[in-house]
């Protein structure tokens, strides 16, 4: 079907197209709502800008497609193939797009709020400045995706991946973070107030200058973290596992470290009262900092109880 067949059709009201070939073809700036693509061939097709506001792209192939700045507000796109797709500023809240396979992606901007993108492949796609807010991430590969100033607040990331991304000045507020492997990722000046951290692996993981307010990072392994000028006020790592963290000009009032393990755990300069830390087992020993007032410098090893 040519495009004027195809654009005929739809002005006489036919909204069903599946499994159509059209390759490479310049649909931008068309309106097409509602329209049915459903295992099309999209490859490298140009609907920049074009309107297909609840149309159907389920298993469409779209490997290479221009989808800059559509609209495509609650679209099917499921397990629709997007490899290396340009979907930059698309407007796509509460859309579908599970299992859908968007590696190599370009969704820097868009707008996915309330969407359902469980399970689907995002692995190295460039997520920049993405509203994700209140989506359903279950189960994504976000594997070296770039999240930086991603939008994530009140999202579901169970079973989430996100081995060699970077999250720094993410917005993760209120979030399920439980047990997840978060080893070696860049959280700097992330947002995870209020979020749920408890048991996660966060070894070697960048804190630096983040907001953990009232995050629960109780049992939480933070061997080699960096916490430099983080603030964790009001923050739970009971039980966890600070063993050469960096907590230096950490914020920490009120924090609750029951049981955490200070091995060589650095905290000059942090407002770490001796009331907060107790020694139990092993002796702690602190001594004031000449440059911090009320600040405490932590030379051994010890637990807090």
């Amino acid at each position: 079907m040519n495009i004027s067949h195809l654009l005929r059709q739809y002005e006489q009201g036919h909204r069903s197209f599946p499994e159509l070939d059209l390759t490479g073809v310049d649909l931008s700036r068309v309106m097409l709502i509602s329209v049915d693509l459903t295992k099309s061939n999209l490859t490298g097709i140009n609907l920049s800008r074009g309107f297909l506001t609840k149309s159907n792209l389920s298993q469409a192939s779209l490997n290479w497609a221009d989808l800059s700045y559509a609209k495509m507000s609650q679209s099917q796109l499921i397990e629709a193939d997007l490899t290396k797709a340009n979907l930059t500023g698309a407007f796509m809240v509460k859309s579908i797009l599970v299992k859908a396979k968007l590696s190599g992606a370009n969704l820097a901007h868009t707008n996915l709020r309330a969407a359902d993108l469980s399970y689907s492949n995002c692995c190295g796609a460039n997520l920049q400045e993405i509203n994700l807010r209140e989506a359903n991430l279950t189960g994504v590969n976000f594997n070296w995706a770039n999240l930086s100033q991603a939008r994530l607040s009140g999202c579901n990331l169970q079973e989430a991946s996100f081995f060699g991304a970077n999250l720094s000045h993410t917005f993760i507020q209120n979030v399920d973070l439980s047990h997840a492997d978060l080893e070696g990722i860049n959280f700097e000046k992330c947002r995870l107030t209020y979020s749920n951290l408890q048991g996660a692996k966060l070894q070697g993981a960048n804190f630096q200058r983040a907001k953990l307010r009232h995050t629960n990072l109780r049992g939480a392994n933070l061997q080699g973290a960096n916490l430099k000028e983080a603030d964790l006020e009001g923050a739970n790592l009971k039980e966890a596992d600070l063993e050469g963290a960096d907590l230096t000009n950490a914020i920490i009032e009120d924090a609750d470290f029951t049981n955490a393990k200070f091995n060589e755990t650095k905290v000059v300069g942090t407002n770490l009262k001796t009331q907060t830390i107790k020694p139990i087992s092993l002796q702690l020993q602190l001594q004031e900092t000449p440059n911090y007032v009320d600040s405490l410098e932590l030379l051994q090893t010890g637990f807090a109880v």
